[in-house]
């Protein structure tokens, strides 16, 4: 069955798209995502193969996530996010652990992004949330970024205290792609609780790096934006 996913990714694969991928999520020596490989297959398509496969044994995902095609990593995660929806709670714990034990493997934004809530956000709603202060605590960019974007699954049970705390913990990272998280999940707590975001914005917009507080406060009138960007 495995097999038969990657001959179905490989079909599917568009060279003219792969290449214009590989420029936007940084593949060139040095960048974020050195040496990542697109096979150019859009996320709804990849989306409605990942269904396709979802009887594949988290043995046989493994094999996905360890190869150095994005696109293969990606369709994983959908897998493991859709099993993730249907299963039990003995079966959510087993892809939780599994997730956490293959973050090296979700190392790039959209992998974190697609993933990281719905899976390490919603399996610790109910349960104690300290594994997400261990990753925002890392030296690994992509652990970070799945502690701040996990959040956004509390966010949206109008629970921002994690948000918060954990965006204070990435307040002086030095990477673009953190301050772009940390930004993004404030604006979503801004979006239904606008005084919780200004109440942490008046207490750190002057620390905090511009990209972030532009993020932020992308939704605010201009008279309001003008003010917090002025240090």
């Amino acid at each position: 069955m495995l097999e038969q996913l990657r001959r179905d990714l490989e079909k599917l694969g568009n060279k003219e798209q792969a290449k214009i991928l590989q420029g936007f999520f940084k593949t060139g020596k040095g960048e974020y995502g050195e040496g990542d490989i697109f096979l150019g297959i859009k996320v709804p398509v990849q989306r409605k193969v990942a269904k396709k496969y979802l009887d594949l044994l988290l043995v046989e995902v493994q094999g996905l996530l360890d190869s150095k095609i994005h696109d293969h990593r990606m369709v994983a995660l959908f897998i493991l996010v859709d099993k993730f929806k249907k299963a039990g709670e003995k079966e959510r714990k087993e892809i939780f652990d599994f997730y956490l034990k293959n973050t090296r493997n979700i190392n790039n934004w959209d992998l974190v992004d697609l993933s990281a809530r719905d899976i390490i956000g919603e399996f610790l709603q109910d349960k104690d949330r300290r594994v997400i202060y261990e990753l925002a605590k890392s030296n690994n960019l992509w652990e970070k970024r799945i502690s701040i974007i996990s959040t956004y699954a509390f966010i949206r049970k109008n629970d921002f205290k994690d948000t918060l705390k954990v965006s204070e913990i990435l307040l002086k990272d030095n990477h673009d792609l953190i301050h772009k998280a940390v930004g993004w999940m404030l604006r979503e707590v801004g979006k239904r609780n606008q005084d919780v975001e200004e109440e942490f914005l008046n207490k750190y917009h002057k620390e905090m790096p511009r990209t972030m507080l532009r993020y932020a406060i992308e939704r605010f009138p201009d008279e309001k934006k003008r003010v917090y960007m002025r240090k």
